[in-house]
């Protein structure tokens, strides 16, 4: 697959790409319309702090995390088609809800609920490996993420212009916020109307059961249930920075520790009721996958993802410091930094496609990472500005292209399973930011970028050790068992059926 081969719009594999990435930019659009237009809901609003800016942010992630598992889950019962359009159509209504809110409460409530629609990065990852073989997947999945990541910065630089220009006004600032709802709305509709779950005569194949990821061992679901409970401690986490910065009592905290704990207590239950039988009748060998492999992919995706999320919340103020900028200046510089996704991301895809070898792609894009935020931590104000911009890009272009190498591997784990692998390693870079932003309020911006480096070499280490190169790399077709053929081949002729009947009764 070739650059050029993104634009010939009449393969039905490039239309749905497209469908696919503009659905994940309009999910960002709407994801990351608060942060351009937080002074002026500020100066509009009179009771509104920087604080509660703060917290706002903190909503504006932490169910990311379980939404993310639980879509993955959905994905891989329901289908790309179904859930992406359900997902955009119904987070449009917390969108026009934060728009139009007056109150602490409605804020908060509709910030937290939209915080769930950063779970749609998953499911056009499932769509994305139904559509190309394993040999191009790399470039399509970076193609999704890069450009889809993309929302993010059209909200920075669209939104308050929109606002402040072309609808002026106190509430002109409601209107652009509420029109991000407006647009997940319709295109969720066009989605659904559009896109395709596989090419036709093709079936999505899917897992026995979706209530918790299927394993191949015993050992292989301790190591489950040990990267599970991560998930709620990052919630947990979040939920000790409200508390702390004083936006919920103590009593809602404990509250929330109580719900944390039962969710996960339900979550190892379905684990023991998914595996249990399975691993007691045995596992067919060629149906076996070792967890390891999604274990370090965990692993990157906390240090990739989770680093890009953290140095784009403290980037600008870090340049406005140390190089004595404005604060224009400063968030142009660092929005080169989420900029470059177009290019990285796309990128670290074709890098893994092409390179003969993902693992060790993936390899040399962590010690990049890790040499990367090493040096920016020597930055200060000695240095030339344009060095510490090129420095900022480099490390940019290795962060970033590690997300898409990456997500080359994801599709290849095990391949009805990859919403849920794909749900677990996204929700792991929500876990990332999440620890990066709070280790950031004890420690200074150099020690800042350290403490990303470490988080990187230890996720190279993981790697290292734990991935391996997946079965059918760079071939026509992913790798699947003898059963899922079977499911795939009875689900195939179920659809042909399907389709002659609805041929007999229109010529009737």
């Amino acid at each position: 697959m070739k650059v050029a081969d993104i634009f010939k719009f009449k393969n039905e594999e490039i239309k749905m790409l497209h469908l696919a990435w503009f659905a994940f930019f309009v999910s960002f659009f709407a994801w990351f319309s608060m942060a351009p237009l937080a002074t002026t809901m500020m100066d509009d609003m009179g009771w509104l702090t920087p604080q509660h800016i703060a917290a706002l942010g903190i909503c504006n992630v932490v169910l990311t995390i379980p939404a993310r598992i639980i879509i993955g889950s959905l994905l891989d019962k329901f289908g790309p088609r179904v859930v992406y359009a359900g997902l955009l159509m119904i987070m449009a209504v917390p969108a026009i809800t934060f728009a139009f809110g007056d109150t602490w409460a409605q804020l908060m409530v509709s910030r937290l609920i939209l915080g769930s629609i950063g779970a749609s990065f998953v499911v056009g990852i499932r769509m994305v490996a139904e559509w190309f073989p394993p040999k191009n997947v790399g470039f399509a999945e970076g193609i999704y993420g890069g450009w889809g990541n993309f929302g993010s910065a059209a909200a920075a630089m669209l939104l308050p212009w929109f606002a402040l220009t072309l609808l002026g006004g106190d509430d002109g600032y409601r209107y652009a916020l509420a029109f991000t709802g407006v647009v997940c709305f319709v295109y969720g509709i066009i989605f659904y109307l559009l896109a395709k779950d596989t090419p036709d005569g093709k079936a999505l194949v899917k897992p026995k059961k979706a209530s918790a990821l299927e394993v191949s061992s015993w050992g292989d679901m301790v190591q489950l249930i040990i990267w599970t409970i991560p998930l709620g401690g990052a919630v947990a986490l979040s939920s000790w920075r409200l508390n702390d910065l004083g936006f919920i009592s103590d009593t809602i905290l404990y509250s929330i520790y109580i719900v944390i704990s039962v969710i996960l207590v339900i979550q190892m239950i379905n684990i023991f009721k998914v595996n249990v039988p399975r691993l007691k009748e045995g596992v067919p060998e060629q149906d076996k996958y070792k967890f390891k492999n999604v274990a370090a992919l965990n692993s990157t995706y906390f240090a990739n993802f989770g680093a890009e999320l953290a140095i784009i919340s403290m980037l600008p103020m870090f340049f406005q410091l140390t190089f004595s900028l404005t604060a224009s200046q400063a968030g142009l510089i660092a929005a080169s930094f989420a900029f470059i996704n177009l290019i990285a991301r796309p990128l670290g895809g074709v890098l893994s496609d092409r390179m003969g070898s993902r693992r060790k792609v993936m390899l040399t894009y962590m010690i990049g990472i890790c040499i990367g935020l090493m040096t920016m931590g020597f930055m200060d104000s000695s240095w030339p500005l344009i060095v510490a911009i090129a420095v900022t890009v480099l490390t940019s272009m290795f962060v970033q292209g590690a997300e898409g190498a990456t997500y080359s591997i994801v599709p290849m784990v095990k391949k009805r399973l990859t919403g849920q692998v794909a749900g677990m390693a996204g929700a792991y870079g929500n876990v990332g930011s999440t620890v990066y932003l709070t280790l950031y309020t004890f420690v200074s911006a150099q020690q800042f970028f350290f403490i990303l480096a470490g988080g990187a070499f230890v996720s190279f280490v993981i790697c290292y050790f734990m991935l391996e190169e997946p079965k059918n790399s760079f071939a026509e077709e992913y790798y699947l068992t003898d059963d899922e053929l079977a499911q795939q081949k009875e689900a195939e002729s179920q659809l042909a059926y399907e389709k002659e009947m609805q041929k007999k009764e229109s010529a009737v």
